[in-house]
């Protein structure tokens, strides 16, 4: 009974309704900034803001112009939808009315509201509007886009994430989309079947580059990395070929390279999808090999078949798995690409190929317009 009552107190009750307040006031914030909410707190602001430049626009013309209407403008633009925006640009243009008005004639001298005042205030508001419309058409406010873009981003880079392998295996991945972007068409989904005996890897290559991948490369990792494990590593491409072509894109073929790698014994089998083979460092004889399997690209025709290659990893070997950015340019074919690639890949035999992923794309194709990934594996001797 005493904590009860306790309990009701003045200061308990005030803690209460500020918790609530602030509840209140976080859920609408989140709200807004996900374009959940409604935009009526920025078209209170941005009027208020108007009145505001108005009066200092007649009290010093020199330092706060008339041309200084277009920040709420702009600001307006990007942050209330159409028809608030319409309310606000009234507000602006009355402002813009009062303050020729006040200031007099643009003629009797500078500081003035000028004809190059209203159409550069109009041109803003135009273009505002314009942009307000398509986020409206689109759905998607632009708060919220750039968070979008970013959970992108983090999707694709969380679902080509490599797991740990038992000790002995060393493996890493790199990736670098085209043009410095952030979204890139090469991916690798990997995980560890049979109870963690082998390792499953995909690396695929969709066709485009850069952004426009970006969306494509994330559907397909999801239904990659559901698929991976899910069937027998005989059926996985040619039901990701089955995939491919139930979605009709117009641009819808990829290739990929499929490894299935024991990691007791080190063989491993290799299925290709039109992708360029993977190399493979000997270690006993200091020899790249390249292990090239057969079949056509995903998503061109149906009932696609896929022949594998074998290999075994003896402790020291590396395996290579790569996009065709990396070794393919406009000014050298694949076999030259290649040759580059072993080449700088010799310079980490002495001292390891920890860390090695990043500096082969950085050293063999920095700046190739095109993405670029580079699946590395090795048996530490």
């Amino acid at each position: 009974m005493a904590r009860r009552a306790g309990a009701e107190t003045y200061p308990a009750r005030l803690r209460k309704s500020a918790h609530r307040a602030y509840s209140t006031l976080r859920r609408s914030g989140v709200d807004y900034f996900r374009g959940d909410g409604s935009d009526w707190i920025a078209l209170a602001g941005l009027l208020l803001v108007i009145p505001a430049i108005t009066a200092l626009t007649l009290a010093d013309p020199v330092w706060c112009a008339p041309t200084m209407l277009v920040l709420p403008i702009v600001a307006g633009g990007l942050l209330l939808r159409p028809a608030s925006l319409l309310g606000l640009y009234a507000t602006a243009a009355a402002a813009l009315i009062v303050e020729s008005i006040w200031l007099g004639p643009y003629e009797d001298g500078p500081a003035r509201v000028t004809p190059g005042t209203v159409l550069t205030v109009a041109a803003c508001g135009f273009f505002g509007l314009i942009l307000a419309q398509f986020r409206a058409r689109v759905g998607v406010p632009w708060r919220r886009g750039g968070t979008m873009l970013f959970d992108l981003r983090e999707r694709i880079r969380v679902q080509s994430s490599l797991p740990r392998l038992p000790q002995g295996w060393h493996r890493e991945m790199a990736l670098r989309p085209a043009g410095g972007q952030s979204f890139s068409g090469d991916f690798v989904v990997a995980a560890r079947t049979h109870g963690g005996r082998t390792l499953e890897a995909v690396l695929t290559d969709v066709s485009g580059k850069g952004m426009d991948a970006g969306s494509r490369a994330l559907l397909l990792s999801g239904a990659f990395g559901g698929l991976l494990g899910s069937l027998p590593p005989h059926g996985f491409l040619p039901a990701a070929n089955g995939y491919l072509l139930r979605q009709d894109w117009d641009e819808g073929f990829a290739t990929s390279i499929h490894l299935v790698l024991d990691l007791e014994t080190g063989d491993y089998e290799l299925l290709s999808a039109g992708h360029p083979p993977a190399l493979q460092l000997h270690a006993g004889s200091g020899q790249w090999e390249e292990k090239a399997a057969e079949g056509p690209l995903l998503g061109v025709y149906d009932g696609a078949e896929f022949d594998p290659v074998k290999g075994h990893l003896a402790p020291g070997d590396v395996l290579m798995l790569f996009t065709d950015g990396l070794v393919e340019a406009a000014d050298r074919d694949i076999a030259e690409g290649i040759d580059r690639l072993t080449g700088e890949a010799d310079r980490y035999v002495s001292t390891g190929f920890e860390g090695a992923a990043w500096h082969l794309i950085e050293a063999c194709a920095k700046d190739v317009n095109d993405d670029r990934a580079l699946l590395l594996l090795s048996r530490k001797a």
